[in-house]
């Protein structure tokens, strides 16, 4: 009476579970890319080789145009200082950061219209720089 062991290992490797990681790492992948969201304003910056610990809370940037921005948002001067109250409306006063992305070719008085701003409403400004 031949007796057969029904226990055969079997040697072949299953990709399918391998293509379910990869696919489950490409769509994660892609969600968090979309989260991230540099400032969308190309503009070119003084240099520096110091770097501020602070996270800022919204950015204000000033083209060659003299043109202002909130974020992305293009805004007029004179509707700046009451747009950033609404920002930092709630926001504990430690908290209110500003990142200021200004361009090398900008008058420094445009830069101190937004200083002073700053210092009017007790909001801490960071002045934006590229790493040497």
């Amino acid at each position: 009476m031949a007796i057969k062991s029904r226990n055969k290992v079997n040697f072949q490797f299953s990709m399918s579970s391998m293509t379910d990681i990869v696919f489950l790492l490409l769509i994660f992948f892609m969600i968090t890319s979309t989260m991230v969201h540099p400032n969308a304003l190309k503009l070119l910056l003084p240099q520096s080789s110091s770097q501020v610990s602070s996270t800022p809370i919204t950015t204000v940037s000033i083209t060659k145009n003299l043109d202002y921005y909130i974020e992305t948002n293009q805004i007029d001067f004179n509707r700046l200082e009451p747009a950033l109250k609404v920002k930092f409306d709630g926001v504990p006063e430690a908290d209110r950061v500003i990142a200021l992305h200004a361009e090398k070719s900008v008058p420094i008085d445009e830069v101190v219209k937004v200083l002073k701003i700053a210092n009017n409403n007790n909001y801490r400004l960071i002045l934006a720089t590229q790493s040497r």
